[in-house]
């Protein structure tokens, strides 16, 4: 699988690089000194895994994560444990402490290799967000990665959105409109100006006022898709 290691220090990316020469089922395909520079490197070679620092200068490892549209599988990497604490209720694959222990690498390498069996994207002209995919997603000082495919509906709320999956509904500074550009628009159906939802999780849909329809999702909430477009939800779900 393609790795990529984001430190600003150079001797631990090269001490990391030495260490992983050992497992063949890691592949290095590139480095990152910084934010930015990680960013730039993540969309050229999308990578199923990255190993982050959470300090470097200007943005930090969880700054980072935010910039992504959509976030490879991440083990932190980190040389303070309150770091690697927090990095857990992050739900992150993993951590690493520095200096890293070699069986404590080999412990981790195998976790990931657990969960990294995914099939060659196919080739896109315009790539889209898919189910599949995971994010990250910051509000204050609490942070989650989720698959796509768990967020059952984003609700727009002023300069900001909500996302619902889980019991969680956290906050994040983004437009509607922006998302829906991005999400694969096979699973994710714009209701109204005001909500975007999955279409996998439609639990139920009823008649509504003017022409339009209530759909209940299998969360709990009911969102109410406008008349314009219903006609292309009904089309979309076949009624």
């Amino acid at each position: 699988m393609k790795a990529i290691i984001i430190d600003d220090e150079r001797l631990a990316r090269k001490e990391l690089t030495t260490l992983l020469a050992e497992f063949s089922e890691i592949e290095i395909v590139d480095e990152a000194v910084n934010a930015d520079d990680a960013v730039e490197k993540i969309q050229q070679h999308d990578p199923d895994l990255i190993f982050l620092d959470i300090q470097m200068p200007d943005k930090t490892g969880f700054e980072l994560l935010e910039m992504l549209e959509k976030t490879p599988l991440v083990v932190f990497t980190t040389a303070y444990d309150q770091f690697a604490i927090k990095a857990f209720e992050f739900n992150a694959l993993d951590y690493l402490l520095k200096p890293i222990d070699t069986d404590r690498l080999a412990d981790v390498v195998k976790k990931v290799v657990s969960q990294t069996e995914r099939p060659a994207p196919p080739v896109e002209t315009t790539e889209k967000l898919k189910p599949t995919d995971q994010v990250f997603v910051k509000d204050g000082e609490k942070c989650w990665f989720v698959k796509l495919e768990n967020i059952r509906l984003f609700e727009s709320d002023g300069n900001y959105i909500k996302v619902f999956f889980d019991g969680f509904r956290p906050m994040i500074h983004k437009s509607l409109n922006a998302l829906d550009e991005k999400l694969d628009d096979k699973s994710f159906f714009r209701a109204s100006r005001k909500h975007i939802i999955n279409l996998g999780w439609v639990e139920s849909i009823e008649p509504w006022f003017n022409g339009g329809l209530m759909v209940q999702l299998k969360g709990g909430e009911k969102v109410e898709v406008s008349r314009r477009q219903a006609s292309k939800f009904k089309e979309r779900m076949s009624l």
